[in-house]
């Protein structure tokens, strides 16, 4: 914050990266080697849809921009209990560079034809051996990530989340505050 800003109370909003989408293949060798969590093949935007037809045939681009691909993963269109709408690409779990491409594809399609207001989070589901799951999450309005892991219908693991922080905190930008680390319940991969 400058000093003008400072004098004045205000403050610039925090742009997001959506580059560092990029930094989550490399984040998922190190929670593989040190936690034994690996990504599931799914990843998801979550955003609100708005009305009209140019809001319909961007999200119509969006699909047709991944489908487009020759090893094209499968992508849905789903809507959750809040009024949010989930676009969920499923591929290989081997190719964490190519799912992260088509998450960014997404966000930066809906963001350049004006529709970032509604735009979430991200999520990158991962799981270990013995089923316990979490989501890397980004959020897009603060430009960082935080990890939800759901135990049950309103419960989390707030240790692995955590850990999870502690762990990739020099890979990716995680959420300093706490109270921004949404339950996502009901996620898709989750």
């Amino acid at each position: 914050m400058g000093l003008w800003e400072a004098m004045r109370g205000r403050t610039q909003p925090k742009r997001n990266n959506l580059d560092a989408l990029f930094h989550v293949p490399s984040a998922a060798i190190t929670l593989q080697t040190a936690l034994g969590f690996e990504p599931t093949g799914t990843g998801s935007v979550c955003y609100r849809s708005a009305a009209g037809a140019a809001f319909a045939q961007t999200q119509a681009d969006v699909l047709a921009l991944i489908r487009d691909d020759a090893e094209a993963p499968d992508v849905e269109v789903t809507q959750d209990d809040f009024g949010f709408t989930w676009l969920v690409v499923e591929g290989d779990k081997g190719d964490m560079p190519g799912l992260c491409t088509d998450l960014h594809a997404v966000n930066t399609t809906l963001e350049l034809n004006g529709f970032e207001s509604g735009l979430l989070c991200s999520l990158v589901p991962f799981a270990n051996a013995s089923g316990q799951r979490f989501g890397l999450t980004y959020l897009y309005k603060q430009g960082t990530f935080y990890p939800f892991a759901p135990t049950g219908e309103q419960t989390r693991d707030t240790l692995l989340e955590l850990s999870v922080r502690d762990l990739l905190g020099e890979e990716l930008p995680m959420e300093p505050d706490l109270q921004r680390w949404l339950a996502v319940w009901k996620a898709p991969g989750l």
